[in-house]
């Protein structure tokens, strides 16, 4: 299939983009690199440098079979500060590519979306069908895309599947790339826990030292600390591969992508500690606002429809982050 995966360059969408040409597709990667890194792009793929609104059209207009969307504002915190700015990418951005779709003639789409839709949940492990209220401006542009997406089913016969991520940590082994051969986690700025503690622990090993600030410790968990559910991001990367082959006209889905079981912020701290072999000192900081308490998945109904699950655990995760942590620090060639 011809393929236009936006925001391409980016973490999970590198992740993706190698996939998909390993799985013989003709991709082409759209990216402003506001957030991506060109380097990231797998060999194999068209890379186009442009934003979105501007440039979808005419990457449309070539012929494309489906888009993989993963261009998108995604940190919580930036969301609050500047709610604005989540509304005009996220969602103004998405809306121009549904358009830019729709005269195109491509109608299907799989959308990268957030467990942060869900807000405070009622319970756990939370379920598709279950309320969607954000607690950030980042969460609550996610689900107005979905709703989006259901009236463009509706009305335009799109045939879309949004997948909602929990926590995606880890690294994807990528031969002969110029990464040390991984594509993983290179955000500026890092929020997300595990590469912030694995950059820590490789300042520790380099003799500079550091210690991790974990955000709140008076949640109502067992240990105090935040409760997340881990996915590693080439057991996410292989759920598109299969939505994509999921896309019915007229038909959305909706999908979480989890693991079905939490680990809190100090049992992730741990796993690093054992599989670095350092002892990581950390510091406690207030709550970052937007922040729920536990977030876990329930991924029965992509398991039911589709056949898919994760096989990769915690430590796969923190083992390949480390890996990937490390060969940032091997001199260029």
């Amino acid at each position: 299939m011809r393929l236009l995966v936006t925001g391409g360059a980016g973490y999970i969408g590198s992740v993706v983009t190698a996939l998909l040409v390993a799985a013989g597709h003709e991709v082409t990667v759209l990216d402003d690199l506001s957030t991506g890194h060109a380097d990231a792009v797998p060999a194999g793929a068209t890379f186009v440098a442009g934003r979105v609104q501007a440039d979808a059209a005419a990457v449309l207009a070539g012929g494309v079979d489906a888009v993989l969307h993963f261009a998108a504002r995604s940190l919580v915190g930036e969301s609050m500060a500047n709610p604005t700015l989540y509304w005009e990418n996220n969602l103004g951005g998405t809306l121009a590519l549904l358009d830019a779709m729709r005269v195109a003639g491509t109608r299907r789409i799989v959308f990268s979306s957030t467990a942060a839709v869900y807000g405070e949940p009622e319970r756990v492990p939370i379920e598709e069908t279950d309320p969607t209220r954000p607690t950030s401006p980042y969460g609550g542009s996610k689900v107005a895309v979905d709703t989006a997406l259901a009236e463009f089913a509706r009305r335009h016969d799109f045939a879309p599947v949004s997948l909602r991520y929990f926590n995606v940590a880890g690294a994807h082994p990528q031969p002969g790339h110029g990464g040390g051969g991984w594509l993983g986690e290179r955000h500026r700025p890092e929020t997300h826990l595990i590469p912030n503690v694995l950059s820590v622990a490789a300042a520790i090993a380099a003799g500079r030292g550091g210690e991790v600030p974990l955000f709140g410790d008076d949640y109502p968990t067992p240990d105090g600390t935040c409760v997340r559910d881990y996915i590693h991001v080439t057991d996410l990367a292989h759920a598109h591969l299969a939505a994509l082959g999921a896309c019915q006209p007229g038909q959305p889905r909706v999908y979480n992508l989890g693991s079905e079981s939490g680990s809190s912020n100090l049992e992730v701290l741990d796993m690093c500690r054992a599989v670095t072999g350092l002892d990581i000192p950390v510091r406690i900081e207030p709550r970052r606002p937007g922040d729920p308490a536990v977030l876990v998945a329930s991924s029965a109904r992509i398991r039911a429809d589709l056949g898919w699950r994760p096989d990769r655990d915690l430590r796969a995760m923190v083992a390949d982050a480390w890996a990937f942590t490390q060969s940032l620090a091997l001199p260029s060639r």
